[in-house]
């Protein structure tokens, strides 16, 4: 079976050889921290054994519980913000057909998401949307009150309660939660609640391997096992002791600090795929959270191409410098269109005719590369033979891994996220939170 491959080459010229071979060292170090737990944040590192990531009995669990929940609903309401929705979203949204939301069926749940904004109107018209519809909700929260989630839950279980009645209610209510901690786990058990645990060693951003993604991903009718498969799979390339040769991680970890080392600051992640739109965005989460800390990081952004090469294209090519670019393609779509021939021409396109519309975007892809590395962008190309599960698990534990190779590197801890307390301190003194009156009280005078 062939594996994911990743193309270095054409981010050499922009860096050296010489440094490239220097640091393989420290990544074999760094990767090698990751199982030795000798560095920061050795506390949340559970993620990097997927073999143990999730026992047997509780994947078996949740594959029961998915196929009980498929059968009788037709929307699954899944409740989270950051890591607990953007891998469950990023993988539904690569695997499902581009327009699930036309077929709604019982069987066939449409996986949906609420708690990841405060948008007002968002959970009203996401509300009146399932007013009538057969749905459950899975909430996934280690505390249960995180903001933005508690509040879409208090909403949406009032609404659930009121339609089935508290007992059926509490049959299509899943809680994905801490162990035996917190305000979810207490009402959880209180109500009845199927649960899954969200383990103490794994952070949010790393956690689609584990039930925070597999439920919803599984709801969606995915095969779970074949996703974990993958990433084993990239986990024995870059297991402790195996060479930087084998470690495709570890090349990618080493490549992007020595591009920031050459004030190469930004790294878009490229798509040729519409369907990659949401991993950009977990991938985004994953990196952003984790290197942009102490005054250091590369800013994660990304694009869909070739969308937004009539956007973004003008400046990726002649705007400021300092940007590479890290492109995801796809080897082999899943379906086969071939544009036909038209008697008229009068848009001039026979020259295609016969062609598939895949190898018009490859092209497209080529055309591009070549013209960005003339505009002066390093790029680095990652490519899997098709988009199923076990290429996405491929690709999820691979930029996890060389997330962590590559935190290290660059001198930070990449496993937690203190930045991300500031506006809940500010947001809470704002709404006078109880325990946060001097707060307010400061605030109010900043504000005047």
């Amino acid at each position: 079976m062939k594996d994911l491959k990743l193309d270095i080459s054409k981010a050499f010229g922009f860096v050296s050889e010489n440094d490239y071979k220097s640091l393989q060292a420290t990544a074999l170090e760094k990767n090698a921290a990751l199982y030795d737990k000798t560095l920061p944040g050795n506390d949340f590192l559970g993620w990097a054994d997927v073999k143990n990531i999730i026992s047997a009995q509780e994947l078996s669990e949740i594959e029961q519980k998915a196929a009980e929940l498929r059968q009788k609903i037709e929307i699954l309401v899944v409740i989270g913000i950051g890591g607990s929705y953007l891998g469950a979203k990023a993988v539904i949204d690569a695997l499902s057909n581009s327009f699930a939301q036309m077929n709604i069926q019982k069987g066939k749940p449409l996986v949906i998401f609420a708690g990841q904004n405060i948008g007002e109107d968002y959970i009203y018209e996401l509300m009146a949307a399932i007013e009538n519809r057969e749905y459950a909700l899975c909430v996934i929260s280690k505390s249960g009150t995180t903001t933005e989630p508690a509040i879409a839950f208090r909403l949406l279980k009032a609404q659930i309660e009121k339609k089935y009645g508290k007992a059926e209610a509490a049959n299509r209510i899943v809680a994905i939660t801490d162990k035996s901690r917190g305000a979810l786990r207490k009402l959880a058990d209180s109500e009845g609640y199927k649960t899954f645990v969200i383990g103490d060693s794994v952070g949010g951003r790393f956690s689609v391997l584990t039930p925070v993604g597999l439920f919803p991903i599984a709801v969606a009718g995915f095969d779970i096992k074949q996703l974990l498969a993958g990433a084993t799979k990239v986990e024995e390339m870059s297991a402790k002791g195996k060479s930087f040769e084998e470690n495709v991680p570890a090349h990618y970890a080493v490549v992007r600090n020595l591009l920031y080392r050459k004030n190469f600051g930004t790294e878009i992640l490229v798509n040729f795929h519409p369907k990659l739109h949401y991993f950009s965005e977990w991938w985004k989460q994953l990196y952003g959270e984790s290197e942009g800390k102490e005054g250091k990081g590369i800013f994660p952004a990304s694009v869909d191409f070739t969308s937004d090469l009539h956007s973004m294209g003008q400046f990726i090519q002649e705007g400021t410098r300092g940007l590479y670019e890290t492109v995801i393609s796809i080897a082999q779509p899943d379906n086969k269109v071939e544009i036909p021939s038209d008697a008229q021409n009068l848009d001039q396109l026979n020259y295609l005719a016969g062609k598939r519309v895949d190898e018009v975007n490859k092209q497209a892809e080529l055309g591009t590369k070549l013209a960005h590395l003339d505009g002066g962008v390093p790029q680095i190309r990652i490519e899997i033979p098709q988009l199923n599960e076990y290429y996405l698990g491929q690709l999820i534990y691979f930029f996890e891994k060389a997330c962590g190779i590559s935190g290290y590197i660059l001198g930070v801890n990449p496993f937690n996220q203190p930045g991300v307390e500031a506006y809940k301190k500010n947001m809470f003194a704002l709404l006078n939170k109880p325990g946060f009156e001097e707060e307010s009280k400061k605030i109010q005078e900043r504000l005047k």
